[in-house]
């Protein structure tokens, strides 16, 4: 089971991640503007009214509509999403049902699909140069 505070330490531990002030949010600088990867899911709980936030539940960016659907055929229990990201690319992770070695994988996935190709460049390159489990 994975928890808020996993997903705080693996998305900062990232290059160049920027925390939200406001709300439980992560980002990363491109081309002057933050791209965000992973952020809480704000649920429409009354029609009409404001969207609250829902802790238990994270969304994350994801490479494309293919991937979004791979993972939601994937498991059900853990991921799903909802009519205000029909077209989107991400999907709603239910915190308490994945792990969080497989929380970092999509986090790190998510962070690669909005940082700059450069800095994603200096991040594998060094990858490369750490053993294995390192």
């Amino acid at each position: 089971m994975a928890t808020q505070d996993d997903v705080r330490r693996i998305a900062t531990s990232l290059p160049e991640v920027r925390e939200a002030q406001d709300r439980f949010a992560f980002s990363v600088p491109d081309r002057g503007r933050d791209k965000g990867f992973a952020w809480v899911w704000m649920e429409r709980t009354e029609p009409k009214k404001a969207r609250v936030p829902q802790p238990a539940v994270l969304a994350v960016r994801v490479a494309d509509l293919a991937e979004k659907e791979s993972l939601l055929a994937s498991d059900a229990e853990k991921f799903f999403t909802e009519a205000h990201y029909n077209r989107f690319p991400a999907v709603l992770v239910r915190l308490a049902r994945i792990e969080p070695d497989e929380l970092a994988e999509l986090i790190i996935d998510a962070w690669r699909c909005q940082a700059p190709r450069s800095l994603v460049r200096q991040y594998d390159a060094g990858l490369a140069d750490q053993p294995p489990g390192g």
